[in-house]
């Protein structure tokens, strides 16, 4: 047999072939939440998003519970023990659906459920993780500051003791999920350093009053987190995970996912301005039928599905346990930057129909925009990279 009767036909969807380094068992978990999303955000994700709001979040939390798609990555404690390709190809599904919904989960799994599964107590742990992972609680994750982005190092917010209590005080600010969260990990500075603290958010002090009037991650729940004298037992800071190091490997895990999700809204979009292309006319032709069409549509197919195969090699290594920060960085740098760029390009293929919300792509771009700087801005990872490379640390110089 010559090498080219083995071909398989060329695949506009994965022109690359990369579903030949899936397995079986990870096919299933990307078309159980592809379905999911098809059934249960596709439907009503314009409207939500034109409303600013996301309807019976509790419900589609519980819903991604069900599946197992709340810590997934994680084990024991009623969690999937996924692999981190099969997260990661979760994250691409649901971001394809929208940023929104895959930063709930991201929130939820990446960034407080990790960091108790991480460097929670036994206790800790056996209160909330299963609880999260059914989706029962849903969980927020408060570094951010009103003042402090970047520099998470330079917060306000204070724990002292009194007696054997703990008692914090400080305002977190862009917290997703914090106006509906049933727990808030919070981080925050004490005598002896940066600690991670578990806060029920019924407690007296603690509000969470949501951020309105976004024009991107608008089908998303974003708080600010205010903490009034919030007062916590002996037993409320996470035993281990001191200083800065304990949020940082939080972060790094959820970037991970944001380098996967990334290329869900890039395909969403490339898949729309692919069909549009083939079916709009201009001038007696379909757009695809052009020059500058073909030449646009396959630089996105180009960058898109390099940007799959980053985040798959990155998934290997993760599972192999070789994967570093500065790797996460890069692919959170190029993953971002390129998604946005196949989004505006899409919306150019689209031309006028490319801001109305019957597509994706203008609701994928805006989305884009806070995906691209939260979890670290482009100019950090490159710094991050920048480092790296050169020995040299440039972040305040």
């Amino acid at each position: 047999m010559s090498p080219t009767s083995a071909k398989s036909a060329f695949d506009a969807h994965d022109p690359l072939g990369i579903d030949d380094l899936l397995s079986d068992e990870d096919r299933a978990v990307r078309e159980t939440v592809r379905s999911w999303a098809a059934d249960r955000v596709l439907p009503g994700i314009a409207d939500w998003y034109e409303r600013g709001e996301l309807p019976g979040v509790r419900e589609l939390a519980r819903e991604l519970g069900g599946i197992g798609a709340l810590g997934m990555q994680l084990s024991g404690y009623g969690c999937a023990g996924a692999s981190a390709v099969q997260y990661g190809l979760a994250c691409l599904e649901l971001e394809a659906a929208d940023s929104g919904i895959r930063s709930l989960v991201s929130v939820q799994g990446s960034l407080a459920m990790y960091a108790i599964h991480r460097f929670g107590s036994e206790e800790q742990k056996s209160t909330w993780l299963p609880r999260m992972a059914s989706g029962e609680v849903i969980g927020c994750f408060g570094l951010t500051e009103p003042d402090h982005g970047s520099d998470p190092g330079g917060m306000r917010t204070y724990a002292k003791r009194e007696g054997s209590d703990w008692v914090l005080t400080g305002r977190k600010m862009w917290i997703t999920n914090g106006s509906v969260a049933g727990v808030a990990v919070v981080w925050a500075r004490t005598d002896d350093g940066i600690r991670g603290f578990v806060v029920p958010t019924d407690g007296p002090g603690f509000s969470a009053p949501e951020i309105r009037h976004k024009w991107s991650l608008r089908a998303s729940v974003t708080s600010e987190l205010v903490l009034d004298e919030v007062r916590l037992p002996a037993d409320a800071v996470l035993p281990e995970g001191g200083g800065l190091r304990g949020p940082l490997s939080c972060l790094s895990h959820a970037r991970y996912g944001i380098v996967w999700g990334s290329m869900g809204a890039a395909r969403s979009c490339f898949e729309a301005a692919l069909g549009y292309a083939k079916e709009r006319e201009q001038f007696g032709r379909p757009l695809a039928g052009f020059q500058l069409t073909q030449a646009k549509l396959a630089d996105m197919a180009v960058e898109l599905h390099k940007g799959v195969l980053l985040a798959h090699h990155l998934g290997t290594r993760m599972d192999a346990g070789r994967l570093r920060p500065e790797q996460v960085s890069f692919g959170k740098l190029n993953n971002t930057r390129e998604a946005i760029e196949i989004c505006r390009t899409a919306r150019t293929i689209l031309g006028a129909n490319g801001i109305s919300l019957e597509y994706p792509v203008m609701r994928h771009a805006t989305n884009l925009e806070s995906v691209l700087t939260y979890e670290g801005t482009v100019e950090m990872h490159q710094l991050v990279l920048g480092k790296a490379l050169t020995g040299h640390d440039a972040f305040r110089g």
